[in-house]
C-alpha cells in the first residue's frame, strides 16, 4: 500500500514539474523565436532597403550578370557602400515579369545554380517573404515588384536558425537530466514523508490487535462465568457469589483499560487542554510518596528519597502526580524481593529533574526504546499477572511531552532502572 502511494507521490510529481517545465521552456523557446524572427526581418528590410536604393536599375542585363547601382553612391546610412552587417552572406535577384533571372547582386561570389535554385525555391513558396532551405542553409528571402518585373532579397540566416535549434536540444538534455536528477530527490523525499505515515499505521495496527487481545481476555472470562451462573439457575446469588465477583473484577479492568485508552488518545490529539499554571513539583512528588508509602513498605521494599523543595513547573499538578504515581507504581511492580526505589527531585540548570530508580532484573537494550509504546511490556506474562496493560509509560510519556518536557530510561540488567523526567521550570 505505501510502496503504491509513493509511486503514486512520484508519478504526480514528476508530471506537475514535468509540464512547469514544459511550459517554462516553451515561453523561453517562443520569446526567443520571436526575437530571432524579429531580427532577421528587420536586418532583410535593411539589406534590401540597400539593394532598392542603391541599384534602382541594372546598365547590364543577362544571368549571372552582376547588377551595380546607377549611380555608384551608397545608401546615405552606409558611408562604405557596403549592406548592412556585411558579413552575412546577401544576394538579389532581379527577375522579369514571367520569374526569368535577368540580372543578379551579391557582395560574395556564388555558384550561378544557387541564384536558380533560390529564385525557384522563393517562387514555389508564393509569398512576398519567408524562409527557404538551400543545400543545408537556412535563407530568409523578401519579393518587391519593379518596373520591369521582380527583386528578390536574400540573407543567410543559418546562424540563427542553428541558435534556434541548440536551443531545443539543449532544452531536451536539460530537461532530461533534471527529470532524472528530480525523480531520485523526489523519491528521496517520499520515502522520508511516508516513514512518519508509515510508522503511525504499522503502530495504529498494533495497538488495535493489542487492544482487541487485551479486552478479549476480560470478555471471554465474563462470558464462561456467564455461562455457569446460567447454568445454574435455580441456585442464589449467595452460593454463586464467586462468578458474580469475577465478572465484576473483569469489568472493572476492561473500565479501566478503557479510561486508559480514552485518556491516552485525548492526551496525543491535544484535545484535552493543559491549564498552564505555575504549581509546586516538590509538593506534587512528595504527596504521591506519602500516598504510596504504605504499599512500598507492604512489600517490604526499602524507599530513599531526595526532594528538593520550592520547585516550581507550569501545568497540571494532577497530570504532574499521575506522572509520579506510574513510575513509583512501576517500580515497585518490578523491585526485587526487599529491593530498593530511590526517589530524587532536584534543579539542574533550568530544568527540574526526577529520577525514580529500583533494583531488580532491569530492562534489555532493545527494549529501552520501546517501552513507551502503547501495550508494550519485556515480559507479557509476568505483566499480566501483575495486573498491567502496557499503557502506564505511554500515558507517562503523553504527559511529560504536553509539559514541554522529556522522560527517557536507563537500566542495568540484573541491577538498576531509573526512570529520568526532565520539565522546563517555571520563571
Amino acid at each position: 500500500m505505501f510502496k503504491q502511494l509513493r509511486n503514486r507521490f512520484l508519478l504526480l510529481n514528476l508530471v506537475i514539474i514535468s509540464f512547469m517545465m514544459l511550459v517554462a521552456f516553451a515561453a523561453i523557446y517562443t520569446i526567443t523565436y520571436w526575437d530571432v524572427r524579429a531580427d532577421i526581418g528587420a536586418e532583410l528590410h535593411k539589406t534590401a532597403d540597400f539593394y532598392n536604393r542603391g541599384a534602382t536599375g541594372p546598365r547590364e542585363r543577362g544571368p549571372g550578370k552582376p547588377l551595380p547601382p546607377d549611380d555608384g553612391a551608397a545608401p546615405r546610412d552606409d558611408p562604405n557602400g557596403q549592406p548592412p552587417r556585411a558579413r552575412l552572406l546577401t544576394f538579389a535577384i532581379e527577375t522579369n515579369e514571367a520569374w526569368e533571372r535577368q540580372a543578379v547582386a551579391s557582395i560574395f561570389s556564388m555558384d550561378e545554380t544557387l541564384y536558380d535554385e533560390a529564385l525557384q525555391a522563393a517562387r514555389a513558396e508564393g509569398a512576398a517573404n519567408g524562409q527557404i532551405r538551400l543545400d543545408g542553409y537556412d535563407w530568409a528571402y523578401e519579393i518587391h515588384a519593379i518596373p520591369a518585373g521582380y527583386r528578390i532579397v536574400f540573407l543567410d540566416v543559418t546562424a540563427r536558425q542553428e541558435i534556434l535549434t541548440n536551443l531545443v536540444y539543449t532544452f531536451l538534455a536539460v530537461g532530461s537530466l533534471m527529470l532524472v536528477a528530480i525523480f531520485f530527490i523526489s523519491r528521496f523525499f517520499a520515502n522520508r514523508s511516508i516513514a512518519p505515515v508509515k510508522e503511525a499505521f504499522e503502530k495504529q495496527q498494533q495497538f488495535i490487535a493489542d487492544a482487541s487481545h487485551e479486552l478479549k481476555t476480560p470478555l471471554a472470562v465474563i462470558h464462561t462465568n456467564a455461562d455457569v451462573l446460567l447454568e445454574n439457575e435455580d441456585d442464589t446469588i449467595r452460593n454463586q457469589a464467586k462468578w458474580v465477583r469475577v465478572i465484576q473484577a473483569e469489568t472493572e479492568r476492561m473500565s479501566r483499560l478503557t479510561e486508559d485508552l480514552l485518556y491516552l488518545t485525548r492526551m496525543e490529539d491535544a484535545r484535552e487542554e493543559v491549564m498552564y499554571a505555575p504549581f509546586s513539583v516538590s509538593d506534587a512528588t512528595e504527596s504521591v510518596i506519602l500516598t504510596m508509602e504504605a504499599v512500598v513498605f507492604e512489600r517490604r521494599l526499602a524507599l530513599e528519597y531526595d526532594i528538593e523543595p520550592g520547585l516550581a513547573a507550569l501545568g497540571s499538578s494532577e497530570q504532574f502526580k499521575q506522572v509520579v504515581m506510574i513510575l513509583l507504581d512501576n517500580a515497585i511492580k518490578y523491585s526485587s524481593p526487599q529491593g530498593t526505589i530511590r526517589i530524587k527531585l532536584k534543579r539542574h540548570h533550568h530544568e527540574i529533574v526526577l529520577t525514580v530508580a529500583n533494583t531488580g532484573e532491569g530492562i534489555a537494550p532493545e527494549h529501552l526504546e520501546r517501552i513507551f509504546d502503547r501495550f508494550y511490556r519485556t515480559d507479557r506474562s509476568r505483566s499480566r499477572a501483575l495486573g498491567g496493560y502496557g499503557l502506564g509509560l505511554a500515558i507517562a510519556k503523553a504527559i511529560v511531552e504536553q509539559h514541554k518536557g522529556k522522560i527517557y530510561a536507563k537500566s542495568i540488567v540484573k541491577d538498576t532502572t531509573t526512570f529520568t523526567v526532565r520539565l522546563p521550570q517555571a520563571g
